[in-house]
This record gives structure tokens, sequence and C-alpha cells, in this order.
């Protein structure tokens, strides 16, 4: 049973010198990282597939109890969408290899216009995927969430796939309007979405956005503090990503979700402690 909590990048501008040392070199920006949190989002292997050597580095840079959630590339999932996929999908495999046990799971984002109609390319998809894996499935088409077939359908798919389907929740966000830059630029990018709180296996992952100011962010998560406590007291080990529209504290927000909930859970495993941005002085 673990908690495992992180953000969606692992290097920001605004915690250089403030939650991370800097300068740092590249190859020393995770490792730092990962001494406040235990998980990242691979967003980066959307865009391009990485080299081996780059993925090494990640694996080197962090502990093997540290998780990773690489997102399968935009040309499998968006551009031909999940058919005809074996090449991207090799290399991509291939790549993500020296990870090893740091894989949490394998992220499918679909487009939002990947509805019920596509479900069955997605169950021949994911039987065709290795086993050597685990599956986590992120849908953005409303009638997953709000037609109860359509639930039922690829609810029904991800279960015999044993694959987590990934809630992307953005109702805390978008309950007021927005009041910063990145408020309102996030008000126009991101997903309106039915909130969705079922586990489907025994590793179940949430994406929340909060807002710019950590009040809000921590009074919209509430509801994620009472579920993840139920599935811990459950035998589940979920992982909670932390998003805010301008991320400056993201690590701060990710590791006081995780005190909150230990709170509550006295046994959860402590967080490591991060490295200092200044170095120790003798005076």
């Amino acid at each position: 049973m673990r908690l495992h909590v992180g953000c969606a990048m692992w290097t920001h501008r605004s915690w250089q010198g403030r939650l991370l040392a800097h300068p740092l070199p590249p190859t020393e920006r995770l490792r730092h990282y990962a001494r406040w949190c235990t998980a990242v989002e691979g967003n980066t292997t959307f865009y391009a597939t990485p080299s081996r050597d780059a993925v090494a580095s990640w694996a080197q840079q962090t502990d093997p109890g540290f998780r990773f959630l690489p997102k399968l590339p935009k040309l499998v999932t968006h551009e031909r969408r999940l058919a005809d996929v074996d090449e991207p999908l090799r290399a991509f495999l291939d790549a993500i290899e020296p990870l090893g046990p740091r894989t949490h799971a394998l992220w499918i984002q679909l487009p939002g216009s990947f509805g019920p109609a596509d479900v069955p390319t997605l169950a021949r998809f994911l039987r065709r995927l290795p086993t050597s894996h685990r599956y986590a499935v992120e849908v953005r088409h409303p009638a997953f969430f709000t037609d109860p077939r359509a639930t039922r359908q690829i609810e029904g798919v991800l279960t015999d796939a044993q694959a987590e389907w990934i809630p992307f929740d953005t109702t805390a966000f978008f309950a007021s309007p927005p009041t910063s830059d990145a408020e309102r630029d996030a008000w126009t990018r991101k997903p309106r979405l039915p909130l969705r709180s079922r586990a489907l296996t025994d590793r179940p992952i949430v994406r929340y956005l909060g807002r710019d100011d950590h009040g809000r962010t921590v009074e919209g998560w509430q509801h994620w503090i009472d579920v993840v406590v139920g599935w811990l007291r459950e035998g589940r080990s979920p992982t909670m990503f932390v998003h805010t529209p301008d991320n400056a504290d993201a690590p701060l927000l990710a590791r006081r979700f995780h005190d909150d909930v230990r709170a509550r859970v006295p046994s959860l495993e402590v967080l490591p402690q991060p490295v200092p941005v200044e170095p120790a002085t003798l005076f």
C-alpha cells in the first residue's frame, strides 16, 4: 500500500532557485524533483519518442520506487487513432525500456473525438499490447461520462484488459471564473467533464487541476482525500497528480495532498526530504 504523488513535469522555471537548486544541469533536475515527489507525468513523450539514452538518464536519477506515467505518442493516439501503429509503438516501447519497474503504467490519452463508436478499436489495440506493462486510458468524449451505456461499454473493455481509467478532474477549476492570466489560458484549453472517481484496478491514477490560489486548490481536493483514503484502506495503491494553471507551487501542493492523506492513514510511507536549495553554511 503506497500513495505516489507528483506533477505534470519535473522542471519548471518558477521552481528554479526556490524549490529546486539553481543552476542545475539537465542531468540533475529530475533527481532533485524526485526528492519532492514520487511520480511524474510523461507528457513529453506525447510529442516525441525520447532516445534510450535519455530514458536511461531518467532511470539513473530516480530510485526504483519512483514512478513514471509515459504518454503514448500522439502519432499513435491522435493521428492514427490506434490503427496501423505497430512501428511507432514498437519504437516507443523500446525507448522506455530502461525505466524498468519505474514505469507505473503506459498512459493512453485519447482525443475528445474518440467516442463510443471507437471503443472496438480501443479493445483491439489493448488486446495486442504486451502484458509486460500496465495500461491506463484517459478519454475525453462526454458520452463516456454521461451515457450509462457508453460508460459500461468502455469500463468493460478496460476491465478485460486490466487497464485503469484515468479521470482528469477539472470540476474545482471550472467552479468559478478565472482570476489570473494562467487561469484564463487554462480556461480555454482544459476539458470540462463530470467528476469520476471509480477505480477499475488496484493502482488507480488521478489527475487533478486546482486553482492558482492554494486555499481553493485544497478545498477542491477534499473529495479526493476521502476517495484516496478509501482506496488505501481497500489495499489499493493510488497515484495523484496535482496541477494548477501556473504550476508554480505544484510540488508543494502534491506533498500537501500526501500529508493530508497521511494524517488519516498514519501507516502511509513518509515522503523523501527535498534537497536544500541553498548549500548548508557554518554560520
